[in-house]
């Protein structure tokens, strides 16, 4: 059994209820549905040291909000 690949949110609101999110599949950006909307973030080039080893990060850039 494969561990899903994860990534390092940073930036975006911080009430966010988590900074380590699976990435299904990799790609060059992460949809995470928060509070009436989509926080949008792109990868990096960048890696970091988190408690579950080097993750690739993920940078906020914009909300949108979900019609309703």
């Amino acid at each position: 059994m494969s561990t899903p690949a994860k990534a390092l949110l940073v930036g975006g609101p911080d009430e966010l209820p988590e900074r380590i999110v699976p990435i299904t599949p990799p790609g060059s950006e992460l949809k995470i549905r928060f509070r009436g909307g989509y926080e949008h973030f792109k990868v990096t080039s960048r890696y970091e040291e988190t408690e579950v080893g080097r993750l690739p990060v993920y940078e906020w850039w914009e909300r949108t909000e979900i019609a309703e």
